[in-house]
């Protein structure tokens, strides 16, 4: 049975274009997967703990070493790490911060990289490959080619180098140009915006659509 892992990231709630993104994608999927089921989780609202002196060292200490504390981050690393294991297909809502990827999304990337459950404790061969990983990106400004803040745009740079280690490899939808319709001084960029957007939702319904056959 096929299985989705559907998580977002935002802050904004109902008003984040990357959610709406995700749950229009999570639709879609569905529509193509009668029967499959669904995990979801919410960093925005239940961020996953940042590392600290008190757990990040978890990923380095023999378990019978383990402070309770760094016991506990283990544990919750191997949960993070079995929900990408249970999944063929992996959507993640990347709304960009400060032109970088929000802390809560650095923080899960961090917990999915220990050695034994998504690299080979041996070789450090990578053991998450093979699943379908889509960002849904969402960015207030313009940051395409010929845009002033081109190459300003720090997340979707950052994210596949971040988990190429451990065998995903992502591939990104955007709309751009998002704090257009309540920005005034962004007025004039409406348009684009619009048609940024436009262009995202047709890329997501297209996502699991069946190639036509020819009789």
């Amino acid at each position: 049975m096929s299985h989705l892992l559907h998580l977002d990231s935002s802050v904004q709630g109902e008003r984040s274009v990357s959610r709406k993104l995700t749950a229009r994608a999570r639709d879609a999927w569905r529509a193509a997967h009668p029967g499959g089921t669904v995990t979801y989780r919410d960093l925005g609202s239940n961020p996953v703990p940042h590392l600290n002196q008190a757990t990040g060292m978890a990923r380095g200490v023999a378990p019978q070493l383990r402070t309770p504390a760094q016991a506990a981050s283990w544990a919750l690393t191997e949960e993070l790490v079995n929900e990408i294991k249970e999944a063929d297909t992996i959507l993640l809502g990347l709304p960009l911060y400060n032109f970088g990827a929000p802390s809560t999304v650095k923080a899960w990337v961090d917990h999915l990289i220990a050695l034994g459950l998504s690299l080979d404790p041996e070789t450090h061969a990578p053991l998450l490959g093979g699943r379908d990983f889509v960002v849904l990106a969402s960015r207030g400004g313009g940051y395409a080619e010929g845009a002033p803040r081109h190459g300003w745009d720090h997340a979707e740079p950052w994210l596949p180098h971040a988990i190429s280690i451990i065998g995903l490899v992502p591939r990104f939808i955007t709309a751009e140009l998002t704090l257009a319709h309540t920005t005034p001084a962004m007025a004039e960029l409406i348009p684009q915006a619009e048609k940024s957007l436009a262009e995202a939702e047709r890329a997501i319904d297209d996502l699991w659509t069946p190639a036509p056959t020819w009789a």
